[in-house]
């Protein structure tokens, strides 16, 4: 499925949602996730729709080097997890809120680092070159948003007693797209194609 621009796009978002996705979230661990938000980002190129992600730094203590989105923990001064999706946006690439169009959210997204994490989609416009925050960003990148929704590109690894039974992989040029950053653009994947929901190719 080609998704050319940015009102196609808004059109598969917004017309086709997919069912609930179930998680093994049990009571103790529910009590334990703290609120947490990410920003996925989307820019139009002459090429098509593009993703914005960013390589964490390795001096990090947790997930060191990992891709992901910007994003971090709820503060208390954040009005909502919007909010937090944006400051934390601003922050880690230098990207302004009001160069953001967010047109909707996935689902919360449980990690075992003890976060719940809430994605929000948006279209951004940078004025300016982003740039990124050194303690906690390595690097800026983009990915064409048709190599994310092939899903010939996404691989899993089936996992037992976890929150989910699987665990995704978007391999892509000379990166890897792991953990929770590659679960929530599974599900993004499956929001705008539902009919390809089961399509995977294992790894074991």
């Amino acid at each position: 499925m080609s998704i050319k621009n940015r009102a196609d796009f808004i059109r598969r978002f917004n017309l086709h949602p997919h069912a609930p996705v179930t998680r093994r979230v049990d009571e103790p661990l529910r009590k334990r996730l703290r609120p947490a938000a990410v920003l996925i980002p989307l820019i139009e190129r002459p090429h098509g729709l593009s993703l914005i992600l960013t390589q964490r730094s390795a001096k990090l203590r947790q997930h060191a080097g990992q891709i992901s989105f910007p994003g971090g923990r709820y503060e208390h001064h954040d009005r909502n997890l919007l909010t937090t999706a944006l400051r934390e946006t601003e922050e880690e690439i230098g990207l302004p809120r009001q160069q953001v169009e967010v047109i909707g959210r996935l689902q919360d997204y449980p990690v075992l680092s003890n976060f719940m994490i809430r994605p929000y989609v948006g279209f951004v416009q940078p004025q300016q070159a982003l740039v990124a925050e050194a303690g906690e960003v390595a690097e800026i990148f983009e990915v064409p948003l048709a190599d994310i929704l092939d899903l010939n590109n996404h691989y899993a690894y089936r996992i037992k007693k976890f929150i989910y039974d699987r665990v995704y992989f978007i391999p892509w040029q000379h990166r890897n797209i792991w953990g929770a950053t590659a679960g929530i653009l599974r599900e993004l994947a499956e929001q705008l194609q539902p009919e390809a929901r089961h399509k995977v190719r294992p790894l074991n």
